[in-house]
Order: C-alpha cells, then sequence, then structure tokens
C-alpha cells in the first residue's frame, strides 16, 4: 500500500484520464441532455427532477433521505424541495413517530409530471444505452456495481 501511495504521489495527474472526472464529466452531460428534455416542459431543474424521482418510487422518504439515495448534498435537496412545493408539485407532512422529521412525497400534480417524464426518461436512457451491445451493457452493470462498493472502502483508506 505504501508502494502504491508513493507511486501515486509521483504520478502526473491528467484530468482527461482521471476516472472520477471522467464520471463526472458523463454524468452532467448524461443529466443535462435529460433535462433539456423536460426542463421546459416542465419547469424542471437536475435537482428537483432528481427529488421527484426518487418520491416517486420511495414516497414518504424523508429530505436526508433523499439526499442519501441522491447523492446529492442536504442543500441542494432542501432547495429543491422548497421549490417542488412552492410548485404544489411535493408536499411534506410531520412523521408519525417524530414530530421532528417531515415526510415527503408527490402530489397529484407531481405524480401526473413524474408519471409523464419517465417514459421520457427511460426513453433516453435506452438511446444512450443502444451504443452498447448486450454483454457491454450487463458488463457495465457489473463493472458499476463493482466500483459502487469499492467506494465505501475509499472512505477507510488512510493516505
Amino acid at each position: 500500500m505504501q508502494n502504491d501511495l508513493k507511486a501515486a504521489r509521483e504520478a502526473e495527474l491528467h484530468l482527461e484520464d482521471f476516472l472520477p472526472y471522467r464520471l463526472s464529466v458523463l454524468t452532467n452531460r448524461v443529466s443535462s441532455a435529460i433535462a433539456r428534455h423536460y426542463s421546459e416542459r416542465f419547469d424542471l431543474g437536475v435537482p428537483e427532477w432528481r427529488v421527484m424521482a426518487v418520491l416517486g418510487g420511495a414516497p414518504g422518504l424523508s429530505a436526508r433521505e433523499v439526499a442519501a439515495k441522491t447523492a446529492m448534498d442536504k442543500v441542494q435537496v432542501s432547495r429543491a424541495v422548497a421549490s417542488l412545493i412552492e410548485a404544489r408539485r411535493v408536499q411534506s407532512e410531520p412523521d408519525a413517530q417524530d414530530r421532528r422529521v417531515t415526510r415527503l412525497s408527490l402530489t397529484p400534480r407531481g405524480r401526473a409530471i413524474y408519471e409523464e417524464i419517465v417514459p421520457l426518461a427511460l426513453h433516453l436512457e435506452a438511446v444512450l444505452l443502444s451504443a452498447l451491445s448486450a454483454e457491454e451493457k450487463a458488463q457495465l452493470d457489473r463493472l458499476l456495481e463493482k466500483l459502487s462498493r469499492r467506494i465505501g472502502n475509499l472512505v477507510a483508506i488512510d493516505v
């Protein structure tokens, strides 16, 4: 491990080859491409859509749970939730066991928008993935899972 760290310290960073950078750029480009299709029509930004997408599949989450599921920071989730509540797309209710926690869900208006966007998002995902063969899609799934499991280990590494 020490030799790996020493080698890493001596290496040059080529940003265009750096995996975290490449993943971030790809994620941003995909999100922006999808957002272009629904932002004007539904007046939604990427953070608002992510919150709606999570609540569409798992109603009753707290803002903290939404943040955890989307890997967005709490401030970004809070702003998106406030915007969605103001637009009457999301509603909040106090938790029955812990009144300090509020539970979020889509309103009928939010649900209608969600049900319109989901087929569009799935179609755009299919278009993106059509660049890959069935074998490549399966391999991509496996690799993403493997990297997702590994990321938890990075937090524990002391450099």
